[in-house]
């Protein structure tokens, strides 16, 4: 167990404010109790989760302040009390939900899934929380089999281009939205590339799947989960794992997904064979051990597919942890493809 104190680095969410708001503040990290382990940061991340903390608006964020980052990637330092002192010095990955954006953390060791040598901390970054929050809606909500086709939304984003590449790589046909100034990438990945801001876009798709699609995974919610829900086949699922359409709206941050939450319950009831579900990365949480390790089975997977070339990272850009502010708001400016990444 490491004695030396150490200095972490933590950039703040102090309330709803801009994303020039942020704070920067220093403070002496504890050392790691039983189970835990004190992780140097190598990489993090921007994901939709913090666009929303900045507006009070995700489902059940925490109060203010408190330190963003829903995943990170990083090192060992040191090891609490029941902890194997061989992690020390070796490099793991673990979806934290909040406090991500700091240079040094502690960790239940519980948590942790150990990154490939091969396998930079940037890349494993953007395949972190993007690439088992892909796995599990493909290959454990929806069941998608080899040979369907599917519909995927902002397939440039995070999650989105995960998704592509997970689906192709299963025999899948992807019809994926984007703007136009990222046709060239969706096709890059395998997809079928539809203008998601044209006002015809689900006939696009329509014209594209003239017999419906298998599965649907919508990001945006809200008035257009009705039209994504009519793009399925008899017997295609919906697999709605947010509200973007919301994001910039007042009001209960609880709202949106409560709304989408009764539509869905209410469309499976309907006698036309077709499914909807609404994903959650934290369902399953009260039986902990499960939770981890279905986490820790399906990280894996798509770790081994990055170190493999299967999956080609998709990093929108780097900044420092100083830099956040910058990273996040150029997240928010939806110019960018992939994941905006922060290092130590």
């Amino acid at each position: 167990m490491n004695t030396t104190t150490t200095v972490t680095t933590e950039v703040v969410l102090p309330g709803k404010v801009e994303a020039n708001g942020l704070l920067i503040r220093t403070r002496d990290l504890a050392a790691p109790n039983k189970g835990q382990v004190a992780l140097r940061m190598d990489a993090t991340g921007v994901s939709f989760a913090e666009q929303q903390m900045r507006r009070g608006k995700y489902y059940d964020q925490p109060p203010f302040p408190f330190v963003p980052g829903y995943d990170v990637v990083g090192t060992v330092t040191a090891v609490g009390p029941g902890v194997d002192p061989a992690m020390i010095g070796r490099r793991y990955a673990a979806v934290v939900k909040v406090g991500g954006w700091a240079s040094h953390l502690l960790i239940d060791a519980a948590d942790l899934v150990p990154i490939p040598d091969s396998v930079s901390a940037a890349a494993a970054e953007t395949v972190v929380v993007n690439g088992i929050t892909a796995w599990q809606m493909l290959h454990r909500m929806a069941k998608v089999p080899s040979g369907a086709t599917i519909a995927v939304f902002g397939a440039n984003g995070g999650v989105g281009s995960t998704l592509v590449q997970l689906a192709r790589h299963a025999g899948i046909k992807v019809i994926g939205t984007a703007s136009p100034r990222h046709h060239e990438l969706v096709r890059e990945l395998g997809a079928i590339p539809v203008d998601y801001r044209d006002p015809d876009m689900y006939q696009r798709i329509r014209e594209i799947a003239p017999d419906g699609v298998d599965a649907v995974f919508d990001h945006v919610g809200g008035a257009g989960l009705a039209q994504s829900w009519a793009l399925l086949r008899k017997g295609g699922t919906l697999v709605s794992y947010g509200t973007a359409a919301t994001k910039d709206e007042d009001g209960n941050s609880q709202l949106p997904v409560l709304k989408s939450f009764a539509r869905l319950a209410l469309w499976n009831y309907l006698p036309n064979g077709k499914s909807a579900h609404f994903y959650n990365f934290w369902a399953g949480k009260r039986r902990l051990s499960t939770f981890r390790s279905r986490l820790h089975d399906d990280l894996i997977q798509v770790l081994r597919l990055l170190a493999d070339g299967v999956l080609a990272p998709q990093i929108a850009a780097q900044f420092p942890l100083a830099d956040a502010a910058q990273a996040l708001a150029l997240a928010e400016s939806r110019t960018v493809a992939g994941k905006v990444v922060i290092t130590a």
